[in-house]
């Protein structure tokens, strides 16, 4: 009987001539080697399949489309033909560690979480300069914070299969197609972890989807924020946004109540970001005043958190 991959990494790949091998390489050159590497090419106008094809790896499977279908229809077609136990997401811009595939299964065979990802390495390929991300690790951090960014990296999750095989990727979704599913699994009640290594190098360049719709990719995410209220069951009424203080001080509480009883363990840092949305920033008369009004209301939500939210 051959032995089934451990893992499945799905790698996404549309007019990425210029990264792509690199992206490959860091993947074949993982230390952990039960995995097979799933690469779709969407259709590429450029040298990308000429790349993929240059490739005889046995782990290797080559899905090559001569039309572009879009990232959300390539991704859910390799979560379709994926046979391992846990799938691993990687973009064709970005580098694995070696050791990420190993560090992130061992912490996955352990039951420590169901969706694991890690912090990462960001390098501006305009400028060369690199930088550490800033992340947050718990799971209630993450699941609590996804009311206002997504807070996992694409390229940095390695989760069990079947979550991916139930949820998949919302087709109606063009951008931000990564962070609804992440609400979606998050609501669903499954454990997210971000593991404290630097596991990725995340490429941040001109031509990526974020850079070239941005108008776009904003309406996507009102609709993700407004969505995942609906989801934790919560009024739409408590979406984080700017608002005088009285207002605030009745939304913004009730919202951190709410979520500190939904994710038992928010730190202060998250209630801290999450009110700071409530607040108007640019208002130098009150600046004085903002953080420690932020400050208060963290400290009173982490505090609060067992009494019974009213609204």
């Amino acid at each position: 009987m051959v032995n089934m991959p451990l893992v499945s990494v799905l790698m996404p790949a549309y007019n990425s001539e210029r990264y792509i091998a690199e992206a490959i390489d860091s993947i074949l050159s993982q230390v952990y080697t039960n995995f097979e590497l799933i690469i779709f090419d969407d259709g590429s106008s450029d040298g990308t399949r000429k790349v993929i094809e240059s490739y005889n790896d046995s782990r290797i499977v080559k899905v090559l489309s001569n039309k572009n279908f879009g990232v959300v229809t390539a991704r859910n077609e390799m979560i379709d033909r994926a046979k391992g136990k846990y799938i691993a997401l990687m973009d064709a811009d970005d580098i694995a560690d070696p050791a990420r595939l190993q560090k992130q299964v061992s912490v996955l065979e352990a039951g420590e979480c169901d969706i694991c990802g890690s912090a990462q390495w960001v390098l501006n390929e305009a400028t060369g300069k690199i930088k550490q991300s800033k992340d947050k690790y718990t799971d209630a951090d993450l699941r609590s914070l996804l009311i206002i960014y997504c807070t996992l990296c694409n390229s940095t999750v390695v989760g069990r299969s079947d979550i991916f095989k139930l949820f998949k990727y919302d087709a109606s979704m063009l951008t931000s197609e990564d962070y609804l599913l992440w609400t979606r699994i998050a609501a669903a009640g499954y454990v997210f972890k971000n593991l404290r290594e630097r596991l990725i190098t995340y490429r941040v360049h001109s031509s990526q989807a974020t850079a070239t719709n941005f108008n776009q990719f904003r309406d996507s995410t009102d609709a993700v924020y407004m969505l995942y209220l609906k989801l934790l069951g919560l009024p739409k009424n408590l979406l984080p946004r700017q608002m005088p203080f009285q207002q605030r001080v009745i939304y913004g509480k009730a919202l951190l109540q709410a979520l500190n009883q939904k994710f038992p363990g928010m730190s202060y840092k998250a209630n801290y970001e999450i009110y700071a949305r409530f607040q108007f920033r640019k208002n130098r008369a009150w600046a004085i005043l903002i953080k420690p009004e932020r400050a208060l209301f963290a400290f009173w939500a982490r505090i609060s958190r067992f009494v019974t939210s009213t609204f």
